[in-house]
Parts: structure tokens; sequence; C-alpha cells
């Protein structure tokens, strides 16, 4: 009597396990409760100990040498570990250098950002800039910032904040100028 009573129990636990399994799959399956992918928004490809070289009528104008490269989608570029630029003039001549502690190239304004410990030297003067952060565009040739600037001379040294120069810094104006400086007349 009792197996013929448990038989009927079990069905009816079945039923209701499968009741139970639906009601789940169909919460589970609410479309109004779903979400759509994120979208990735990281790097397309990395490249490690890159150098590259840009030349213009057959001679090498700029080398770039970088430990790490991230490409985005659009085209932008990300060096995470620093970045060091080599200027060459027209006689092949290695006329300036550029270094930073990282540094990103913004494609849609083909302008160029480093920050960091930025340094500019220019190979002929013997002088050399540093600040913190330091735009350059290819395009005109000119480096930029609105950061704190130091420019060492041979024979001193220039402070101020905010700066317009040729990217080989032969030719520069500070914005702001500190401190006491040698005015020709």
């Amino acid at each position: 009597m009792l197996q013929t009573l448990y038989k009927p129990l079990r069905k009816i636990r079945i039923i209701a396990l499968h009741t139970l399994l639906a009601g789940f799959m169909m919460a589970a399956c609410n479309p109004a409760e779903t979400t759509m992918p994120a979208e990735y928004e990281g790097p397309l490809s990395e490249a490690e100990n890159v150098v590259m070289q840009y030349a213009e009528k057959d001679r090498v104008k700029v080398v770039l040498t970088a430990a790490k490269i991230l490409e985005f989608a659009n085209g932008d570029e990300e060096f995470p570990e620093g970045i060091y630029l080599e200027f060459f003039d027209e006689m092949g001549n290695k006329s300036s250098t550029l270094k930073a502690n990282d540094a990103y190239y913004l494609k849609a304004e083909n302008k160029w950002r480093g920050r960091g410990n930025v340094e500019v030297i220019n190979m002929q003067k013997q002088e050399q800039l540093n600040t913190e952060e330091l735009f350059w565009t290819p395009t005109n040739k000119k480096i930029f910032t609105d950061k704190f600037v130091t420019i060492k001379l041979q024979s001193e040294v220039l402070y101020g904040t905010g700066l317009e120069a040729k990217e080989d810094l032969s030719d520069y104006q500070i914005k702001n100028p500190e401190g006491e400086f040698v005015v020709d007349e």
C-alpha cells in the first residue's frame, strides 16, 4: 500500500520540479532585463621594443624608440613605458631629441602628448628643455605646453610657465618667464 501511495507523490514532485524550473527559465529570458554586452574599448594591438623611422624625400627625419605601444580602434596610440624621439636636419645630422616617461598620439588631431619627465635637447645649441607635459604637432613642427618649464642654456637657466617653440628648440618663447635673466638690447 505504501508503494502505491509513493508513486503518485513522486509524480507530483517531478511535475512541481519541472514547473519550478520552467518558471526560472521564463524569468531568466525576460527581454526587458536583457542587457547589451559592453563594447571593448581597450587596445586592439600591442607591440614591444619598437623602433620606427619617418622619412621625407629618402631622408630619415624622425626615429621613434619605445618599449611598448598600444594601438586603439580610432588610431590613437599610447606609449605607457615612455618614448624617445630623435629629429634629424636636412643633412641627416641629429638636431634634437625628445624623451618622456609616457606619451600618447591623438590621431584625429595629429598631435602627440608627452608626460612625466619630458626632456628636449637641441644638439647644435646644447640647450635643454624640461617640463612635466609637452605637446608636439608634426604638421607645423611645433612643441608647446602650459606647464612650468626650465631651459638650460650654456651660460644660464630660464624658468617660466608656458612655452611655444620649434620642434628642435632652435627658436622658442616662454609665455610667463620667471627669475632673473639677461636681455640683449
